[in-house]
């Protein structure tokens, strides 16, 4: 499942022609499907009616709702309830879903946060990224949040992946999903069964055979695959990630563009290091 970017004209409006071709350019990659309005998305940046838009062009063009898992995140817990109700009415399969972001939230108002966002009725993928939210579903807090029905699954950010065995400890019927591309290989060992990407936007052909190859335990296919990528992959972790995945789309012949404030072009030197890592993969020809 791809994160995608969202296409901007030079004024900075959103391209819902150019989104919905990438969207279906991705599914036809051999993608499974899309995360609409995740940060990759700039959904911070949107308005109600972009992000309401692109929920219905995504699954539009994706052509089975099934493939489409909008990112919900919100300040309140009502409001991101309310993003998961428009995504079942426009016909979405499953959410992302951050813990409250608004503050440091105890473990208390994390279940109360997702059980009121699973009363939309949607299937919940909890996003468990503590580097940008400050709050940590640790392995124990997931089994809780899994055991009273709120989540499904879980897009695992921290980047520790010894986390994937406690994991499958505590809650072994919820499903682990790669978070971060740096660590796919990792997790995929461990028994991730999905992963929510950023760098198939630029190069989905290879990600795919590399996906494909990590979770049959291909090490023959998968280990030369994940290092000739790495150089890309790592910037998925990065803060400058949005600007990174979208010059790497520039540079492969795909609607990357420019980003929304406040964030800004990148500084050359990250510049000069993105171009040159995308150019030495399409050289070697990972496409």
């Amino acid at each position: 499942m791809v994160a995608t970017t969202i296409p901007l004209r030079p004024d900075h409006s959103v391209d819902y022609d150019a989104y919905a071709e990438h969207v279906r350019w991705l599914i036809e990659s051999g993608c499974d499907g899309v995360v609409p309005n995740g940060s990759l998305g700039e959904y911070q940046t949107l308005t109600a009616e972009e992000r309401a838009r692109i929920v219905e062009v995504a699954v539009e063009a994706a052509g089975d709702g099934s493939r489409v898992m909008p990112g919900v995140a919100a300040y309140g817990s009502a409001e991101s309830r309310r993003w998961a109700e428009q995504a079942a009415e426009a016909g979405a399969g499953s959410v992302l879903l951050l813990p409250p972001n608004a503050y440091r939230a105890d473990h208390a108002s994390v279940r109360a946060h997702y059980a009121e966002v699973a009363a939309a009725g949607l299937p919940i993928v909890a996003y468990n990224n503590p580097i940008d939210t400050k709050v940590d579903l640790v392995p124990a807090l997931l089994a809780e949040l899994h055991a009273e029905g709120s989540i499904v699954a879980v897009k695992e950010f921290s980047g520790d992946v010894r986390r994937a065995y406690e994991i499958a400890e505590l809650a072994p019927g919820l499903d682990l999903l790669i978070g971060a591309d740096d660590v796919l290989l990792e997790l995929a060992l461990a028994g991730a069964v999905g992963w929510i990407a950023g760098y198939p936007n630029a190069l989905p052909e290879a990600s795919v055979a590399l996906y494909n190859a990590a979770v049959a335990h291909d090490l023959e296919t998968a280990l030369p695959l994940y290092k000739a990528l790495h150089s890309l992959l790592r910037w998925d972790s990065k803060t400058e990630f949005v600007q990174a995945i979208k010059l790497s789309m520039d540079i492969a012949g795909r609607p990357g563009g420019p980003v929304r404030a406040p964030r800004l072009p990148l500084a050359q030197d990250i510049e000069a290091a993105v171009r040159a890592a995308t150019e030495k993969a399409l050289a070697e020809g990972l496409a």
